[in-house]
């Protein structure tokens, strides 16, 4: 009997010998291997990476000691790593990449609200609240209402967003940090109502240190930069056939607007608040005198965002003299 070997095929049979490699070969090399991957999507990104994975350690000529404290110190990030605390999140936002994706991912069309970082402290377990409601368990905290509308780029109000609200308490810690928590805090899900109307009430926000006692905070130690975050309030807003917007408020005349640790200030962003009126206390039910924020935010279609990236990615592609086509708008190589 013949054995049927149609389905035996060697998994080297296609390989590249991979013999004899050096400094110079070891990168085209890896990109080959790689390179067999059917989704040209994932084989680009691991060509780019190793590319410049290689070139970082030849540039720097990376020593063994330094590549192994590298790997402890990605190793010590996964260890601290819990369901309410992600160092990898804190990572990538001391380094700025956060901040980069978003704008790569969302940028902002003229009029429109500006992103910003959503942060390690997001959760999923917020109460959903009516207009009006208090956010807020915290008897120390100065009590602020927030009167909010949010429109798209030409004014209209839109309904029906769901938007997610998050702060800290007055001790500049959210509530996931406390270990004795045993329901969420200084958090909530509202919705916009037919005007585009959301109100809120809270507490007026502190700058924090975001958490430095694990491998994240030892590198910023190292780097002589310092842990601390503005006085903000966070926003999460999303409604079908709309770009979801992350973003932040951050208080004017903050002593750290300009050194946000995690890089998440805009000018844009940034606001001054105001005091609660006799008119406005009564019709809130809140007392005269409580801080108010007051801020119209702006969205984007997801048709209105989609066109923007492509036509951005399409001329920074270009400058970079990359012969490339966007695939489901992610860029990806132009074959002959």
């Amino acid at each position: 009997m013949t054995e049927n070997t149609t389905n035996n095929k060697s998994p080297t049979a296609n390989l590249p010998p991979l013999l004899d490699l050096t400094i110079d070969n070891i990168t085209p090399n890896t990109i080959r291997i790689n390179s067999q991957a059917s989704d040209a999507r994932l084989k680009y990104l691991m060509a780019r990476l190793v590319t410049h994975l290689h070139d970082f350690a030849r540039e720097t000529r990376l020593s063994s000691d330094e590549w192994m404290a590298a790997l402890q110190f990605l190793i010590s990030c996964g260890k601290i790593c819990s369901d309410v605390r992600n160092e990898f999140i804190l990572l990538s936002d001391v380094l700025g990449l956060s901040l980069l994706v978003d704008n790569i991912n969302h940028p902002t069309p003229p009029g429109g609200t500006e992103g910003s970082v959503l942060g390690p402290f997001h959760t999923h377990d917020a109460p959903v609240l009516e207009n009006g409601s208090s956010m807020t368990s915290d008897p120390e905290g100065e009590p602020m209402l927030a009167l909010c509308t949010v429109k798209d780029l030409k004014g209209n109000p839109l309904a029906g967003v769901t938007i997610d609200i998050w702060e800290t308490d007055s001790s500049g810690h959210y509530d996931v940090q406390h270990a004795d928590r045993d329901a969420p805090s200084e958090r909530c899900v509202m919705k916009s109502d037919e005007e585009g109307r959301f109100w809120f009430k809270g507490i007026k926000p502190v700058s924090y240190p975001i958490p430095h006692d694990g491998p994240v905070g030892k590198l910023l130690e190292r780097l002589n930069r310092h842990p601390w975050r503005p006085a903000h309030v966070h926003f999460k807003f999303e409604k079908d056939g709309w770009d979801p917007l992350v973003t932040a408020l951050y208080l004017k005349g903050d002593p750290y607007e300009s050194s946000d640790a995690v890089f998440g200030v805009k000018m844009s962003l940034v606001v001054e608040l105001g005091k609660v009126d006799e008119a406005t206390a009564k019709e809130y039910g809140v007392k005269e005198g409580s801080w108010l924020l007051k801020h119209d935010f702006v969205l984007s279609t997801k048709q209105e965002t989609e066109e923007l990236r492509d036509r951005l990615a399409v001329e920074e592609l270009e400058k970079l003299g990359l012969r490339m086509k966007l695939v489901d708008h992610l860029p990806v190589p132009e074959l002959d």
